[in-house]
């Protein structure tokens, strides 16, 4: 296991956010977001021995940062991109899609079911045009758009009520297997996995206030969410593939506001990622 090398910051007035990314060389500037990393893409992959070396990367918002976009300094070209948990133009999901688009690669994206048709129609009516505009001045492409509730691994384990919810209604093949699988029917193979989503239903109350259930929900779509992605997706990624999951420094300081199980989420989410 590859130790990770600390890159932590706090403000009072900026909390820093981090992203422990797997063997993937980046730099990005994007809007109000900054990601920056210094390590290259793995030289081989095999999934029954992987060995990966890891880098946590600093996200930091400013609102004085008004510049496009800076684009990755490396070349993508050729390499496609599952990113999970875009719903919006906001959000690191959609600045890391941003980014990876500008150095090149193909952007697959899954967006949380009952997202899916604002996303679908914002896209299609030019709603996020502006936010699309890459360095070169052209438009993001976003090859295709899969529904995903990364809550769930296999249909079988969808509560039935789930099933029936309206707002999954007309959408199907979005557990986390069946999305793989769809990836691998639609395109093959992909290079880069990005985990941009989590859910805390409890995030505003104390850690003794919290509930078992809003407990193990934190870590369920926080947390466990990704290591579902990987073993997934690990088979249909190329040699030298990449992995990237987002975190956050409350999993190592005491965040007023961010409880209900969220601080342990991404306290788990960074050591699955480091294993």
């Amino acid at each position: 296991m590859a130790a990770t090398i600390p890159c932590i910051s706090y403000s009072r007035k900026m909390p820093t956010s981090t992203a422990t990314v797997s063997g993937l060389e980046t730099k990005v500037k994007l809007g109000n977001s900054s990601i920056s990393s210094v390590q290259p893409l793995c030289q081989s992959f095999k999934p029954a021995t992987l060995k990966i070396r890891h880098v946590v990367i600093r996200a930091i918002a400013s609102e004085s940062e008004k510049s496009g976009p800076s684009g990755l300094s490396i070349d993508l070209r050729g390499k496609r991109a599952f990113i999970a948990g875009v719903a919006d133009d906001n959000g690191y999901g959609w600045a890391i899609a941003k980014a990876l688009a500008a150095a090149g690669a193909e952007i697959l994206v899954g967006t949380w079911v009952p997202a899916l048709n604002i996303f679908e129609n914002s896209l299609r009516r030019g709603k996020f045009d502006e936010s699309r505009t890459l360095p070169d001045g052209s438009l993001m492409e976003i090859s295709k758009v899969y529904p995903l509730d990364a809550v769930y691994d296999t249909l079988e384990e969808v509560p039935e009520d789930v099933k029936t919810n309206k707002r999954y209604a007309g959408s199907s093949n979005w557990t986390v297997k069946e999305v793989a699988e769809s990836v691998k029917n639609d395109f093959g193979t992909i290079d880069i996995l990005v985990h941009s989503l989590a859910n805390g239903p409890e995030v505003t109350k104390p850690l003794l206030e919290t509930s078992r259930k809003g407990y193990l929900t934190a870590i369920s779509a926080s947390s466990y969410s990704y290591v579902s992605l990987l073993k997934h997706f690990l088979p249909i990624m190329n040699p030298g593939g990449a992995s990237i999951s987002l975190t956050y420094i409350a999993s190592e300081r005491t965040i007023p506001g961010y409880g209900g199980g969220m601080s342990s989420a991404k306290a788990a989410l960074e050591s699955d990622t480091e294993c």
